[in-house]
């Protein structure tokens, strides 16, 4: 004996209401395994350290204090290396320097 179909989805309706889950008589991919997962954000901050500056926040925190700062010391020292030996970077020119430079000069 041949239950009809109209019958188990009433059934199956009823069965998902009582249970708290959802109705999908066609079986029809909707995404729930995916939304159930846990976000993976927090799990990615967390692997990375903290990016910290300490001497900068050092010395926004305390700015009568004198803090020395090695890493920039090293970076200011060879910047300067780099302008003796003429490899740095080039003078920043003002509007009227660089309008000038780009005229057209008159063909002869």
């Amino acid at each position: 004996m041949a239950v009809p179909r109209s019958r188990i989805l009433d059934l199956m309706r009823a069965q998902c209401r009582i249970f708290n889950t959802t109705f999908n008589p066609t079986g029809q991919r909707q995404g729930g395994k995916v939304l159930r997962q846990r976000l993976r954000g927090p799990a990615i901050v967390d692997y990375y350290p903290p990016r910290v500056r300490v001497v900068q926040e050092l010395k926004r925190a305390y700015p009568t204090w004198e803090f020395e700062d090695e890493e920039e010391d090293d970076r200011l020292e060879s910047i300067k290396m780099r302008k003796q030996r003429g490899k740095g970077a080039p003078k920043k020119r003002t509007a009227a320097e660089s309008k000038q430079l780009t005229k057209r000069r008159p063909k002869n």
